[in-house]
């Protein structure tokens, strides 16, 4: 059976997506971001629960704030990415569950009553739509550079509150000059797939 996605969408979503390196300066709207949301909002989660929250840095004096706590290898990145999304998990996320998810809205206090319990559901299904967004991201012709090397406890306080968890940094734009490293390689089917 072979894909119903056009040869050329898979590619742009995944074949040639890469992680970015560099950026050129070509802003990245808010519509642009509204459109990525308005694509990904719709990629499944348990319970609908979609704990994932994005904080755009925009301003000069949140970006130096953040750069700050990236990692020394990540700090000219971040620095001149075109737009930076702080991507984190929110903990309280099941107060939206009788709302997001109508035929069940006990699972709200059911399941999710504990704090450890928000904790690690928030963590899966935020890193899901983390995932999405990444999708999304390359699907307005966009390129994404996530990361995860910086200071996540220094992140929380300056940005977040204690009820999020940052998961990820994600640069975005439009790729610049050398922004690919070599591709690195991957596991072939057989060593990932496995039939019982």
């Amino acid at each position: 059976m072979s894909i119903v996605l056009d040869p050329a969408a898979q590619d742009l979503l995944f074949r040639e997506a890469r992680t970015a390196n560099t950026f050129t300066d070509e802003p990245v709207t808010d519509e642009q971001v509204q459109a990525i949301y308005d694509l990904v909002k719709y990629g499944p989660t348990a319970f609908n629960q979609t704990p994932l929250r994005i904080t755009l840095v925009r301003s000069p004096e949140a970006r130096e704030r953040l750069v700050t706590h990236m990692a020394e290898g990540n700090r000219s990145k971040t620095a001149s990415a075109p737009l930076v999304a702080i991507l984190s998990a929110d903990n309280e996320f099941h107060e939206e569950l009788p709302h997001l998810f109508p035929a069940m809205p006990q699972v709200k206090d059911l399941f999710f009553a504990e704090r450890p319990a928000r904790e690690n559901a928030a963590a899966l299904n935020a890193a899901l739509q983390a995932a999405y967004f990444i999708i999304g991201v390359r699907a307005a012709g966009l390129a994404a550079g996530p990361m995860t090397g910086f200071d996540f406890d220094g992140v929380r306080k300056e940005f977040l509150d204690d009820d999020h968890t940052p998961l990820m940094v994600v640069n975005i734009g439009r790729p610049g000059p050398d922004a690919w490293y070599p591709r690195s390689p991957r596991l072939e089917f057989d060593q990932v797939v496995k039939t019982v």
